[in-house]
C-alpha cells in the first residue's frame, strides 16, 4: 500500500484550539460539481444612500438620526439580540429543560461614512480609527460589572447574512462566555498551565518554520491558513505578542493591525474579482476580572466560497451530524491567497 499523503488521502486533522476534529478530504475536490451556484452583482454603489439607515446624517428605523460623522460612527442596535434589562431567572426541570436570563448590550459600528467603501477599500489609517474604536469599546463594555465577554465581529455581504451593505461590524457583550471563546479559553488554558507559553505563541512559532501556511506577515501579526481549518479560504490573525486583549497593543501594534487587515481583505477580493463575502471576529480574554495569562488575542476570518464567486462551500449531512470537513487542503488555500496581488482589483477610492 502506498503511503500516506496529506495532499491526497482523506484524513482527520485536530484543532488545538477548540479541542475539535475536522475531516479532510482533498480528493473530493476533483469531482465535478452540479450543486447551487450563487448569483454575483457587481456592485455600483453610491458614496451616500438617502435611503441607507446607516449613512450620516440619515434616520434610522427606531426614529434616531444619525449625525453626520466623517470616519467611525458606533451606537446600540436598534433591534439589539441582547438587552440590558433583563430579569433575572429561569427553569430547570429535572436538569433536562434548562433555561436562564441572558442580559447584554448590542453595538454596531459604521467602518465609515462612505456607503460605497469596504475594508479592502479603505486606507489603512482609515482601518486604524476601526481598530482604535474597538479597542475603545472594548474597554468601556468590558469593565461593566454585568458584561463577562465582548465579542466583535463583522458580517461581509448578503451570503453571510449581511443585511445592508454599508461598511460595518457589531459587538455583542453579554454576562456569559459563549461557546465558541469559551472552548478556546479551556484549550489555552490547559495548554497554559502545561507549559508556562500561550497555545498560539508555539502554533505560531511552529507555522513561521514551516511557512506551508502563512499567507502574509508584518512587523506585528501573521496571516496564516490554521492546519485545521473548516472553511475554504479561513484564516487566522495572530498577534506575535502574546497579548490577552486589544487594550494591550502599542501605538505600532494599532497601526500593524489595520496594515494586515487591509492586505489581506485586498487578497481575498482579488482571489475571484469580487467582494468577498465573510465572517470575522476578534477572539480576546473574557471579561470576568480574571487576568487570563492563557489568552493570546486572534482573530478569524470565515469566508464561505470554495471554487469561485459562485461556488460555495454548505455545512450539511455530515458536517451537521458529525464533524466539519473540507475538500481543500489548508496548504492549497494558503497558496492561493499567497499568489493574490496586494493591489485591489478595481482600484482603491480617494476617501
Amino acid at each position: 500500500m502506498a503511503s500516506f499523503d496529506s495532499t491526497e488521502h482523506p484524513h482527520r486533522r485536530f484543532n488545538a484550539l477548540a479541542g475539535e476534529w475536522v475531516l479532510v478530504s482533498p480528493h473530493r475536490s476533483k469531482r465535478p460539481w452540479q450543486g447551487q451556484q450563487e448569483e454575483t452583482e457587481e456592485e455600483n454603489r453610491p458614496a451616500y444612500d438617502p435611503t441607507c439607515y446607516l449613512c450620516p446624517g440619515n434616520t434610522r428605523v427606531g426614529g434616531e438620526v444619525n449625525p453626520k460623522y466623517t470616519d467611525t460612527f458606533v451606537f446600540n442596535n436598534d433591534f439589539g439580540a441582547l438587552t440590558a434589562d433583563v430579569p433575572t431567572g429561569g427553569i430547570n426541570e429535572g436538569g433536562l429543560l434548562r433555561a436562564e436570563a441572558e442580559s447584554g448590550i448590542c453595538r454596531v459600528i459604521c467602518f465609515s461614512p462612505r456607503h460605497d467603501l469596504t475594508l479592502p477599500q479603505m486606507t489603512t489609517p482609515a482601518i486604524r480609527k476601526v481598530v482604535d474604536l474597538w479597542v475603545s469599546e472594548f474597554q468601556t463594555l468590558g469593565a461593566r460589572p454585568d458584561i463577562n465577554y465582548v465579542q466583535i465581529f463583522e458580517n461581509k455581504g448578503p451570503m453571510m447574512g449581511c443585511s445592508n451593505p454599508h461598511p460595518h461590524g457589531q459587538i455583542w457583550a453579554q454576562r456569559t462566555v459563549p461557546g465558541e471563546p469559551a472552548k478556546e479559553t479551556v484549550q489555552q488554558l490547559a495548554y497554559f498551565q502545561e507549559h508556562g507559553r500561550t497555545l498560539l505563541a508555539d502554533y505560531l512559532q511552529l507555522e513561521l518554520e514551516k511557512k506551508e501556511r502563512v499567507v502574509i506577515e508584518n512587523e506585528h501579526f501573521v496571516v496564516l491558513v490554521p492546519f485545521w481549518a473548516v472553511w475554504p479560504f479561513e484564516t487566522i490573525i495572530i498577534a506575535r505578542r502574546p497579548v490577552q486583549d486589544v487594550t494591550q497593543l502599542t501605538d505600532d501594534e494599532r497601526d500593524a493591525l489595520a496594515d494586515i487587515i487591509r492586505r489581506l481583505t485586498i487578497r481575498y477580493d482579488n482571489l475571484f474579482h469580487i467582494s468577498f463575502p465573510y465572517s470575522a471576529g476578534l477572539h480576546q480574554r473574557p471579561t470576568d476580572g480574571q487576568e487570563h495569562p492563557e489568552w493570546h488575542l486572534h482573530m478569524h476570518f470565515y469566508p464561505p466560497l470554495l471554487r469561485s464567486a459562485t461556488v460555495r462551500k454548505f455545512m450539511v449531512g455530515y458536517e451537521m451530524l458529525g464533524d466539519p470537513q473540507r475538500d481543500v487542503t489548508p496548504e492549497f488555500s494558503a497558496g492561493r491567497l499567497r499568489e493574490q496581488s496586494e493591489v485591489h482589483y478595481k482600484g482603491v477610492p480617494a476617501e
